[in-house]
């Protein structure tokens, strides 16, 4: 690695993040357009007025038309290959115009054409049985996908009879019990319970005694959904979500409420010129904690004085100051956008600690970074490692404690103490180790016989089960590692931190492919993201060969291709993702954990 390359290219990559920063003091990046987003905020609209909604609807079903695969399929991005679920909602979508536009049902057939290389009729129960039997037990998206395409028509008219009914009933019960109780989707999707439940409840036949239960259930759970409605209207900020519970809600009678008219402004609000959705608003404050964090040390020689105060108090100002209406936690964390439909979770909060840590002394923060640890401490799980919204919710995978997630609370917590521990109570000191210990604990349980760990969020569309050991392996190997920095850290933890970092980058040089870079896994194409997060996490005198490679791959794919985002994200289930800042945050990242070890210290520029 050429120390003077790699010093010109952090300060041009630098430059080009730092110009990125809005007025307001945040990084918004951007979402890629999503064909399963466009497919049912279409439906949504033609529900609620397909007069009144004509234009978006016009553009958006253009959108779809425009972005499908060469072999008639939708995947989650335009980048992604097909995927059953995307290709059978945009073929409901279109069935509402099929018979009216010889354009659209040519478009239709395609997929058809698609959907039957798959051995799927559109007009059979196939449709149910594959879908059901993908996602097995987890009806976050299944029975959302089914209850669609059953108003638009597809299968038929008996379409309903093959969908299961989600138990709406149970969101009367106090918030406590949720984790307690057998439901079939995850935590951060009750708005879905509830809506997709009343529709399917409403279109199908059910036995005298649920239906007397779930008729009398009907306005209490509707009262549940308008105080978990946003200001924006949109549920999460979510384009898939809010369409779904609002094309639900109309065709179960609803059409007058507050939920549908204020999410079919969202809706209309947040599509794109070309006439695309993406899956979220944005991740604007996932992004700008990323963006601080890979700066490192380099901050103040990007931004200006008032630029980092300015990013300091955008961030004092979204962190949440009260009871969250969505997951019940108490305030002090933060969610991933400034909107009003953003919830506090387990992936922002302690990105947002660090972020500011790293803003310190002259930001004034300290009351803000302790209210967040302190709210990770109520989010911790029994076995130590940390969930994404909801403490005690287990059952279904994006419930569960995750290796990623653990690790960047470990570091944030660990951070916590390394700043302020000679200034807070000797009991938040020793909670704030527990909850280190703990989470320790996890990750130690949790490292694969190879060293690898998965993330939760993230995947890899080419490997086989769509898992992404790199990403995970990458993520926590780096935060163990910048954990190890600190002072407070006993010997023995020191020592576990050691060996757990010592496997986890084996398994990452044995993941390289041959030309350099990393992908999801041995032999899947590299990518910016994944091998600038592996050089992060390997770089060291030991490792200078593997990460020479590595940056070589990256220089030379980065002059050919630009900063081209890979759909890496998995968001809402299983939906597939790209952010514009992701590859941007991660080489930058990448570049000056290089300019560090070249200089022996943090370089100011």
């Amino acid at each position: 690695m050429d120390k003077q390359k790699i010093h010109q290219q952090l300060n041009e990559v630098g430059r080009m993040l730092a110009s990125e920063l809005n007025p307001e003091g945040y990084w918004e990046g951007r979402l890629s357009s999503s064909a399963l987003g466009v497919a049912v905020a279409v439906a949504a609209l033609h529900f609620d007025d397909p007069q009144n909604n004509s234009d978006e609807i016009r553009k958006g079903i253009y959108w779809l038309q425009q972005n499908i695969n060469n072999d008639g399929s939708y995947g989650d991005t335009p980048e992604s290959p097909g995927n059953v679920s995307t290709s059978l909602l945009v073929y409901a979508a279109l069935n509402l115009y099929s018979a009216k536009e010889i354009a659209v049902k040519v478009t239709q057939q395609k997929i058809a054409g698609y959907l039957n290389t798959l051995k799927i009729d559109v007009n059979s129960p196939q449709v149910a049985e594959f879908i059901l039997a993908h996602y097995q037990k987890d009806y976050t998206f299944s029975v959302p996908i089914l209850a669609m395409c059953g108003l638009c028509g597809v299968p038929g008219e008996d379409a309903f009879n093959h969908i299961p009914q989600l138990p709406f009933e149970l969101s009367l019960l106090p918030r406590q019990f949720y984790r307690l109780l057998n439901l079939s989707v995850v935590s951060y999707a009750i708005p879905a319970l509830v809506a997709v439940g009343i529709v399917v409840f409403k279109k199908k036949k059910s036995n005298l005694f649920w239906r007397l239960v779930r008729r009398f259930s009907i306005k209490k759970a509707m009262n549940i959904l308008h105080r978990m409605l946003p200001e924006s209207g949109g549920f999460l900020e979510a384009i898939p979500l809010t369409a779904f519970v609002a094309l639900s809600l109309i065709n179960s009678g609803f059409a007058d409420t507050e939920v549908v008219k204020k999410g079919i402004q969202f809706l209309k609000r947040t599509q794109r010129e070309d006439g695309g959705w993406p899956i979220d608003v944005d991740l604007s404050t996932w992004v700008t904690s990323l963006s601080v964090k890979a700066f490192r040390a380099n901050l103040s020689g990007f931004m200006t004085t008032d630029q980092e105060d300015d990013i300091a108090d955008h961030f004092k100002l979204i962190q949440n100051d009260r009871v969250h209406p969505f997951n019940g936690t108490g305030p002090g964390g933060w969610g991933w956008t400034s909107f009003s439909g953003s919830v506090p979770d387990g992936d922002d909060t302690p990105g947002v600690i660090l972020a500011l840590l790293n803003l310190e002394p002259e930001r004034q923060v300290k009351k803000e970074i302790l209210d967040g640890a302190r709210w990770l401490k109520s989010l911790q799980n029994s076995d130590g490692g940390f969930p994404t919204f909801s403490r005690g919710w287990g059952k279904l995978p994006f419930d569960q404690s995750c290796a990623d997630l653990t690790g960047h609370c470990l570091l944030a917590v660990s951070a916590v103490l390394e700043t302020y521990r000679e200034e807070i109570r000797n009991k938040d000191v020793r909670a704030l180790k527990a909850i280190f210990e703990r989470a320790l604990k996890y990750l130690e349980n949790k490292q694969s016989e190879n060293g690898s760990w998965l993330p939760l969020w993230f995947g890899n569309q080419l490997t086989g089960d769509h898992s992404n050991p790199v990403y995970g392996t990458a993520k926590v190997v780096t935060y163990l590692k910048d954990a190890l920095t600190h002072s407070w850290l006993s010997e023995s933890n020191k020592n576990k931190l050691t060996r757990l970092i010592a496997k986890g980058q084996a398994f990452l040089i044995s993941a390289q492919n041959a030309d350099g870079s990393w992908g999801g896994r041995k032999n899947i194409p590299g990518t910016i993201e994944e091998t600038s997060l592996a050089v992060s996490a390997l770089v060291s005198n030991e490792n200078t060969a593997v990460c020479k490679k590595g940056h070589r791959w990256l220089e030379t794919y980065i002059q050919k291709n630009g900063f081209k985002p890979a759909p890496i994200g998995l968001y809402f289930a299983s939906l597939w993702y790209d952010e514009k800042l992701y590859p941007v945050t991660s080489y930058l990242e990448a570049l000056c954990r290089t300019d560090e070890l070249f200089a022996g210290e943090s370089v100011k520029n």
